[in-house]
């Protein structure tokens, strides 16, 4: 029982196109067999020649299970994982062969009573060899030997004194088995083609983004400290040169220089603080972004909740736009960052730990004037494991717990009936006195995810977040 429980856990915890490939190669595996177990059947009780129906049916459970090697290795090397299989399929077309011989052996005996049922072995032999060279030459190639091979089996039964029309029948039946044999097959590596390449190319996205996110922060580092580190250069070249003059303005030089480098060290500090302090209108459109790009529709409704960047944005738009205020005003400082520090934590959940395809965000505010209103914001998605489907015990929602508490704010999360899950904060706006800005605001506790996903807004960081979720097998943390 334990160990169906742990492949039970480690399917669901497959991404989904991992789950896509196995469904389709097993599919390839498992077809032949049931053509085998067709034409068996069709054999056992139906011919007086025991010896050959045996060697028959040995000849093709030999050729289904070697055709399962056969097949992955053909599906490899039209993936460009490995080369083509020639020895795997010199070997499955001698079996065949001895199949078909087998076959033709019977009927010149004028058995089995119902040939149709006996032909299904050599068919379940046909399926590996035809999807493998199916995979591996031009289709048009194949079409060509299709009706090669067809008009040589027709001509293999002349010997066993088959009617010529049923020669004919048989030729038909082989070429439309090896057309079928083609659309099964081809269709099915290409299919594993497109979602493997798409695959691929969304991790390409994500180192693109990463360093897109990279350039960008050497764009704002080079913009702020480009001309301070100019300016300090020249002005202690020329105090160095006042000073060989004995000039008493070198002095007020090197003051200058000092002063400069002190606003540079501030300047910095506030680049840093852009990446790490959270604001609740940024995480928003930044959460929106990158799950968009992921994929996943995310719905945000603010409910007549303001933001300090969203009244900045207004200000600056002449006050045209939309979103309403708290208060006549936005968020508290503290509250709004506190909120931020939410979204960002669970839209780094929802790319490491769910299959998403839908995900909303809700602000309000609940509460009256009286006790001055509770700020509350619910994040909810879908494509969500079980719960305990995953083990391990990550801290970010125990760090944004911690965060919150800071302004007596709770945090709840909560799997929901069909595959979703609930993350819902409150945060009481009377605490932005209490807590003040600096309770939240600042470097995130060590450890947590929101400290290595770093802004919302940079998709590159999430998306690297989600790749490096799948490669550690998609350790939870209990939540989405």
């Amino acid at each position: 029982m334990f160990g169906r429980g742990a492949e039970r856990v480690r399917w669901r915890n497959r991404t989904k196109v991992s789950q896509s490939d196995c469904y389709t190669r097993w599919t390839l595996y498992t077809v032949p067999w049931f053509f085998l177990v067709m034409g068996a059947l069709s054999l056992v009780g139906d011919t007086e020649q025991p010896v050959l129906a045996g060697a028959l049916i040995a000849l093709g459970v030999a050729q289904c299970a070697f055709g399962v090697d056969l097949t992955r290795r053909a599906l490899a090397c039209y993936l460009g994982q490995d080369g083509p299989p020639r020895r795997q399929l010199a070997v499955h077309a001698v079996l065949l062969l001895g199949s078909l011989t087998v076959l033709v052996a019977l009927a010149a005996h004028g058995e089995p009573k119902e040939p149709a049922g006996a032909g299904w072995v050599p068919v379940a032999g046909l399926l590996p060899i035809g999807g493998a060279v199916s995979l591996l030459v031009r289709i048009r190639t194949y079409l060509l030997g299709s009706v090669v091979a067809a008009a040589l089996v027709a001509l293999a039964f002349i010997p066993s004194g088959v009617p010529r029309a049923d020669l004919v029948a048989v030729g038909v039946a082989a070429f439309f088995v090896e057309l079928w044999v083609l659309m099964l097959v081809r269709c099915s590596g290409w299919h594993l083609s497109v979602v493997w390449e798409l695959d691929v190319a969304r991790d390409a996205q994500a180192r693109l983004a990463v360093a897109e996110e990279r350039l960008r922060f050497g764009r704002d580092m080079h913009d702020v400290m480009g001309r301070n580190l100019a300016v300090i250069a020249l002005k202690s070249e020329l105090a160095v040169q006042l000073a060989r003059r004995g000039s008493p303005a070198a002095l007020d030089e090197m003051t200058e220089v000092q002063r400069i480098a002190r606003e540079s060290q501030r300047e910095v500090r506030d680049v840093v603080r852009g990446y790490r302090e959270a604001d609740l209108h940024t995480e928003l459109a930044g959460a929106r972004s990158v799950l968009a790009a992921a994929g996943i529709d995310c719905r945000v409704d603010m409910g007549g909740v303001g933001t300090a960047a969203g009244a900045r944005a207004e200000a600056m738009s002449g006050g045209r736009g939309g979103g309403g205020s708290v208060a006549g005003g936005a968020l508290p400082g503290a509250v709004q960052s506190a909120l931020g520090w939410v979204v960002r934590e669970g839209t780094t959940n929802v790319l490491r730990h769910a299959e998403a395809l839908h995900c909303a965000v809700r602000v309000s505010v609940a509460g009256g004037e009286g006790d001055g209103g509770t700020a509350v914001l619910v994040m909810d998605n879908d494509g969500v494991p079980p719960a305990g489907s995953a083990g391990g015990g990550g801290s970010g929602l125990n760090g944004l717990r911690e965060r919150l508490a800071a302004l007596d704010g709770t945090l709840t999360a909560e799997h929901r009936p069909g595959g979703s899950f609930r993350l819902t904060a409150q945060v009481p706006l009377a605490a932005e006195a209490a807590g003040g800005a600096g309770g939240v605001v600042g470097v995130p506790p060590p450890g947590t995810a929101a400290e290595v996903a770093g802004p919302a807004g940079a998709p590159g960081r999430r998306l690297s977040l989600r790749g490096a979720g799948r490669s550690a097998g998609r350790t939870a943390e209990g939540a989405p």
